[in-house]
């Protein structure tokens, strides 16, 4: 920090190793060595306050979110004050010993103990008076926001000791090996350190032994992971990190879209021959990064001085509530810098359901992250969930030709046109690898089969799908509703947020000319919906209100209205890509187009290599997302976030296509001759790409309309207004109850749930300085 490297310049220490992180800032301020610490809100050396007033400001995070009693604090004093006469007390017992003037000159201390509920922190000084602030302290195991928790939940630790699966954390050592053929790091004993440690610089200058550190412990009921540079033989607290830290933040997150009850493993935060991803032969089989990706790209951040984070929550195979994954994150982010100490920004990285996770978050949540990095990216779980839902329904009717009318065959091309996409076999493999989650009667860990959903034989048992898992979100379905299960149990289940009430599928083909009327007269009548068990029947079944305007307002589908606040590299290779279809990354900019006027802040990065585009991808993209980050927080000035993130963008970064090798051929994406843009049955209805009209608004049929060049008989029109009573989709008009997403919802307290959540009160003043670098108001300051 600045600071810190006025000090060793008067102290006649080298002051080489700032010149990676700041020779600009450092040629406008180190002849005055007034500039503060880029993680606090101080504008002066010594966290001097000339106001003459005393102020307590929250550095680990809002007041009103505290959680584990605990919370790192700031006494903004005058700058001639005399910091040991200071009195501080928590809930009218004195914490006066955790406060000193640090280092930099600030006064910080970190206040534990705390009771659930409301604390009063006080501040007193004489001849300054006395300073007040109120701290709400949440469970250590949850909940904070997210409403409340699944049951039953099953702690598959070993050293819980309690139901909430709490445990003390438990640390292990790795290291790099100097020898060039061992892969990842190794175990490392203190006691009996190895001889073959290999060195790091970090961006900060700073070479130590390439050892780390890894803190394992639970959280929110669930599993946490925080790695860092780590000398065992020194101290390391909040307020005197080691000098290694760069306070700046990675988070890994896991894969795919999923539901289980019991406690989980964090996504990996070291480089190691293992990976947490299903990998077959260093190909992704279908749901993430190739293990040496991974690697490569954590042990760069490691190396640099980052501190890399993982929460299990944040596994969206594990959890792909986007209310309870953004608590996780804040409960972790919370956990960093009162044990590590302030961040500068953080950084997210993951594939698959590691990107659903990043956009949906970053949207709903907007400062947890101050960039992202989705590689084979989804927006978001729900809007994705129409094109799960259209597979599911097309194979179930393309792959039984009983079904068809006499006459009727289909090719599998012709299938492939039906989905707007290059083959068939990418909805089979979709199909199998993810429909599963909305099914409840299908297996989840943790609920044993005596203890699950059955219709016929246990109506109320626990219903393992993705949306029953966030009923607190989507709401309950209202009791005109009911099917006879809800009727026997007095409740609602979860809400279905979307339909397929006026989708003509196939109307693109049919255009074309690629599919005969009879074919698309026939698929529309026989191609019915799911029920409220995911069971596919003949009628087209409405969505769930409220739980659609829910879905909206919640995040849960992403409208990207928050979004412009974060930057955003999108890695992204050609189809077919196992689902992962690089429509996707186009529909999120479009998104940000249709609320921002612009995609400023998101770059795509393409290649043709399958899914990731390019094996240098992550590791080039974080080297990048760093510069961009680093040039924002520099900036000081007034404007706002989002314009600060375009404007400071760093003019060699645009959309490019590279080479697949890590070499880049332009400054502009790859084009579709190496990265061809395939749709979605929904897209092959008519829908635009940003693909999350989830229930379309209707208008009348009419025989006049582009139905190809040879049009209907009598017969068939008659059949297709029998399926279309109401109308069919107008997809120039928004979606029914499409509404911007609400940035940081709650759901209500651990016995109270407030369905579809309401917006949190206004950030308390001074909420959460040690988030974020100023530049990046995370929040209101």
């Amino acid at each position: 920090m600045i600071r810190s490297a006025c000090r060793q310049v008067r102290r006649g220490v080298s002051a080489a190793w700032t010149l990676s992180f700041a020779t600009l800032l450092l040629a406008a301020s180190l002849a005055s060595c007034s500039r503060s610490d880029p993680a606090s809100g101080d504008t002066r050396e010594g966290g001097g306050n000339n106001s003459g007033a005393m102020e307590l400001r929250v550095l680990s995070n809002r007041p009103d979110l505290i959680s584990s009693g605990d919370a790192l604090l700031e006494v903004k004093l005058p700058a001639d004050a005399d910091a040991s006469q200071l009195k501080v007390t928590v809930a009218g017992t004195d914490a006066s010993s955790a406060f000193a003037r640090r280092a930099d000159g600030r006064v910080i201390g970190l206040v534990s103990g705390m009771a659930i509920g409301r604390n009063t922190v006080s501040a007193s000084l004489p001849g300054l008076g006395t300073a007040r602030l109120t701290l709400t302290n949440h469970p250590h195991g949850g909940p904070v926001f997210a409403g409340p928790q699944l049951q039953p939940w099953t702690c598959t630790n070993p050293g819980a000791v309690d139901a909430q699966c709490n445990q003390p954390p438990e640390y292990a050592f790795f290291y790099k090996s100097s020898t060039p053929l061992m892969n990842g790091l190794q175990p490392y004993d203190p006691e009996n350190p190895p001889d073959d440690v290999a060195s790091t610089t970090t961006d900060q200058g700073v070479t130590v032994p390439f050892i780390v550190r890894v803190e394992t412990g639970y959280q929110d009921r669930d599993q946490y992971k925080i790695a860092t540079l780590y000398q065992p033989d020194q101290p390391w607290t909040a307020t005197a990190p080691q000098p290694q830290f760069n306070h700046k933040l990675v988070i890994n997150h896991g894969f795919a879209c999923g539901i289980d009850y019991q406690t989980g493993s964090a996504p990996s935060v070291i480089p190691g021959s293992g990976t947490d991803i299903p990998v077959v032969g260093g190909q992704l089989l279908p749901f993430g990064l190739p293990v040496e990706v991974l690697k490569d790209a954590t042990e760069l951040a490691l190396g640099k001085g980052f501190a890399v984070m993982s929460t299990a929550l944040d596994h969206a195979g594990h959890n792909c509530n986007v209310a309870l994954q953004a608590e996780s994150l804040v409960m972790a982010k919370e956990r960093v810098i009162e044990q590590y100490g302030e961040l500068r920004y953080t950084i997210g990285q993951g594939c698959s359901g590691g990107s659903l996770t990043q956009q949906q978050v970053a949207n709903a949540y907007p400062g947890i992250y101050q960039g992202i990095l989705p590689t084979c990216s989804f927006p978001d779980a729900w809007s994705t969930a129409t094109q799960f839902l259209d597979y599911h329904l097309t194979l179930a009717y393309f792959f039984d030709p009983s079904k068809w009318a006499p006459g009727v065959v289909w090719l599998p091309t012709q299938m492939a046109n039906v989905q707007d996409h290059l083959a068939i076999v990418n909805s089979q493999v979709s199909d199998s690898a993810q429909f599963h989650v909305a099914v409840p009667t299908h297996a989840c860990a943790g609920v044993s089969e005596e203890q699950r959903y059955h219709p016929e034989t246990n109506p109320g048992g626990v219903r393992c799908s993705v949306q029953d898992a966030a009923i607190n979100l989507l709401g309950p379905r209202p009791p005109a509703l009911w099917s006879p299960m809800e009727k026997q149990i007095g409740r609602g289940f979860a809400g279905f947020p979307l339909d397929n009430i006026g989708v003509q599928y196939g109307l693109k083909a049919l255009q074309q000319g690629l599919i005969l009327p009879a074919q698309f007269v026939d698929l529309n009548v026989k191609i019915g919906a799911a029920d409220q068990d995911a069971n596919v029947i003949p009628e087209r079944v409405a969505a769930v209100q409220p739980a659609l305007a829910n879905a909206y307002r919640s995040g849960m589908i992403n409208q990207g209205n928050n979004m412009d606040q974060v930057a955003i590299i999108d890695c992204r290779g050609p189809d077919p890509g196992a689902f992962h279809d690089a429509y996707r990354a186009y529909a999120m900019r479009a998104r940000l187009d249709r609320a921002h006027g612009h995609h400023g802040n998101q770059l795509i990065w393409e290649g043709p290599v399958l899914i990731m585009g390019d094996n240098s991808c992550a590791q080039n993209s974080f080297a990048a997302m760093d510069r961009w980050l680093a040039a924002v927080e520099q900036d000081s000035g007034n404007a706002p976030l989002a314009q600060k993130i375009v404007t400071n963008k760093p003019a060699d970064l645009k959309d490019a296509c590279f080479d697949g090798v890590g070499q880049k051929l332009l400054d502009q994406v790859c084009g579709p001759l190496v990265v061809g843009i395939y749709g979605t049955p929904r897209t092959g209805a008519g829908d635009a790409i940003t693909t999350d009209t989830n229930k379309c608004q209707l208008k009348p049929m009419d025989r006049n309309d582009n139905y190809g060049l040879f049009g209907f008989t009598d017969e068939q029109w008659a059949q297709l207004q029998a399926v279309f009573p109401e109308g069919v989709c107008d997809y120039s008009k928004p979606g029914v109850s499409q509404q911007p997403t609400i940035p940081w919802q709650q759901y209500g307290t651990a016995d109270t749930v407030i369905y579809g959540g309401k917006p949190m009160s206004a950030p308390p003043a001074n909420s959460g300085l040690g988030w974020a670098s100023p530049a990046f108001q995370v929040f209101a300051r």
